[in-house]
């Protein structure tokens, strides 16, 4: 990862800079999704539930990416959103967040997490795969009528 001060943390509901991360966040959220992907409405609320979580990458004080999860069953999780800003594309913060989101996940002993991808997004996919995701299906008509979806998934060894 390149240049000046990076940290990536979990956002806590009592953090002091709650506020400024989570707006930071949704203008993030807007920039990069269409509005009927984005959760800039509801964001708050979804972070309100107690079964997500959600980290981000700050360089020099400057929120860069987030990743976003949940925890429906005690077995599996989902990553709900992963987005870098354009300008901090390529430069492994996508994949510090992903890794450090399943890194949490597998310690609250999860046995498998599963994403939605774009097939058309094939950064994305080669950065899932990377990691070793692995296709499960496609799914007709996820973000609307005309775009589908892979279901990825990856499972840890049950110890």
């Amino acid at each position: 990862m390149a240049g000046g001060s990076v940290l990536l943390n979990e956002l806590h509901r009592k953090a002091t800079r709650w506020d400024k991360i989570v707006d930071e966040i949704v203008r993030l959220e807007k920039k990069i999704f269409p509005k009927h992907e984005s959760l800039a409405r509801s964001f708050d609320d979804e972070l309100k539930k107690k079964n997500s979580g959600l980290l981000y990458l700050e360089i020099n004080g400057d929120v860069v990416g987030y990743v976003m999860y949940s925890c429906p069953s005690s077995l599996c999780a989902i990553i709900t959103k992963l987005a870098v800003k354009e300008n901090h594309r390529r430069q492994g913060h996508g994949e510090a967040l992903l890794k450090a989101s399943i890194e949490k996940c597998r310690s609250k002993g999860i046995h498998r997490v599963s994403l939605h991808v774009d097939p058309s997004r094939t950064s994305a996919m080669h950065l899932y795969k990377k990691l070793g995701f692995q296709i499960d299906t496609l799914v007709k008509g996820y973000y609307s009528s005309d775009r589908d979806a892979y279901r990825m998934f990856i499972d840890f060894d049950k110890d």
